[in-house]
């Protein structure tokens, strides 16, 4: 794509794959929006990361470090496979810079507080005059439109304001955030289901539009059942620690090293378990002989936890994995450092290999996987402004003396 005006950006920024030709600027920093760009990019777009060139993504500077430099990681884990260029968006020469590469692009994703693209003279209004079939990707903490739009926020605000604080940890203690930023990280998951669509309609129809994410409506969908049991039964979810609101047993369970997760509710995983540790008579038991009696609290607490605490107690989490094999839902609750060193894990390329200045610097891969294109290998992440004489040439017709003078000048 990306061949507007009958100009193609130059061969040297294309990659392979089949987001191959889609020119994306990625005009955000941190997590919600480096994210987004970062999955377009590993499926073959050619993603062009724009920062300030006074004020960079502040991710840079956000530990682990790796290499002779002290580079972080943790920026090239969200920014590897990307252009680097600088631009400052205040200036009047920044903004017809980026009203000339809007031009050759298919996609702009910013993370900006909203309207501040509209205050710069760059907003979707301004750009989609210069490029009608531009999908332009916003992700923000409530989105465009509403009362709370112009808030800031961060990936808290989206866990706090969604409700999933509020349902997540133990009855007995104070809510607990979940410990990951799974706002930042689900908004940018949906930015990028959200732009493959408008970009399919674009090409359908040769319109653009905007792609309007909001942190808060991201973490809303992930509450499960919680806002239907409150409309229908004015039930108000609460945390339940690692209980399930309408099986059990689902949870975890400790074992002779550590905890093993185990959802063996239904009748027939029951009646396997029952089997698997050497009590089949268990499974008909009259007390507990269906799902229903299982998941009654009193009797789930005297009777069944009893029991199937005692079988896990004379196993490690790896035997009881073993035992489990295809038969029931059982698994190790395991460490970060067991997740990547798991051969299945391996076996399915989730850690890769990323250049990191002098360092290889093993990450998480991308997790969609296509039978016909391998995303598994990975370019380093840009320098602040390592590609502005390619990307600025190719794109807006910009020569080194051109691009020497608008550094000079801080415009680039």
């Amino acid at each position: 794509m990306a061949d507007h005006d009958g100009v193609a950006p130059d061969p040297a920024t294309r990659q392979t794959g089949p987001l191959s030709g889609i020119t994306v600027l990625d005009i955000t920093r941190v997590v919600a929006g480096p994210y987004c760009s970062k999955l377009l990019a590993d499926l073959g777009a050619t993603v062009i990361k724009v920062e300030n060139p006074s004020d960079p993504d502040y991710a840079r500077t956000f530990p682990p470090f790796a290499g002779d430099t002290k580079t972080s990681a943790f920026f090239a884990q969200y920014n590897h496979n990307k252009k680097g260029i600088t631009l400052d968006l205040k200036s009047a020469e920044g903004r017809d810079l980026l009203r000339a590469l809007v031009r050759k692009v298919d996609v702009l994703v910013e993370n900006f507080r909203p309207g501040t693209m509209d205050k710069l003279g760059v907003g979707y209004d301004v750009l989609a005059t210069e490029n009608p079939a531009l999908v332009y990707t916003a992700i923000s903490g409530f989105g465009r439109t509403g009362p709370n739009a112009s808030r800031p926020a961060f990936d808290n605000s989206g866990q706090a304001a969604g409700g999933l604080w509020s349902m997540n940890g133990y009855a007995d203690r104070p809510p607990v955030r979940v410990g990951t930023i799974i706002g930042d990280l689900s908004a940018s998951l949906y930015a990028a289901f959200g732009t493959l669509a408008a970009l399919r309609e674009a090409e359908r129809t040769g319109r653009g539009q905007v792609v309007d994410i909001s942190q808060q409506d991201s973490i809303l969908s992930l509450t499960e059942n919680a806002v239907i049991r409150y409309t229908l039964e004015n039930d108000l979810a609460a945390p339940m620690g690692n209980d399930h609101p309408f099986v059990r047993p689902y949870g975890q369970y400790p074992c002779k090293d550590g905890y093993v997760f185990f959802g063996g509710y239904t009748d027939k995983f029951w009646a396997i378990t029952c089997e698997m540790f050497g009590e089949p008579g268990i499974a008909s038991d009259p007390a507990i002989d269906t799902m229903e009696k299982r998941f009654d609290k009193d009797t789930y607490e005297t009777r069944v936890r009893p029991i199937i605490e005692t079988w896990f107690s004379r196993h490690t989490k790896a035997e009881l994995e073993e035992m489990a094999g295809d038969r029931i839902p059982l698994s190790a609750i395991k460490t970060i450092g067991e997740v990547v060193e798991d051969p299945h894990i391996a076996e399915r390329k989730m850690i890769i290999d990323v250049p990191v200045d002098s360092d290889m610097v093993r990450m998480f891969g991308n997790p969609v996987h296509l039978s016909a294109y391998t995303s598994d290998t990975a370019a380093p992440a840009p320098l602040v402004g390592a590609d502005n004489e390619e990307v600025y040439a190719a794109l807006a017709g910009v020569d080194a003396g051109e691009i020497a003078k608008l550094k000079s000048k801080g415009v680039i």
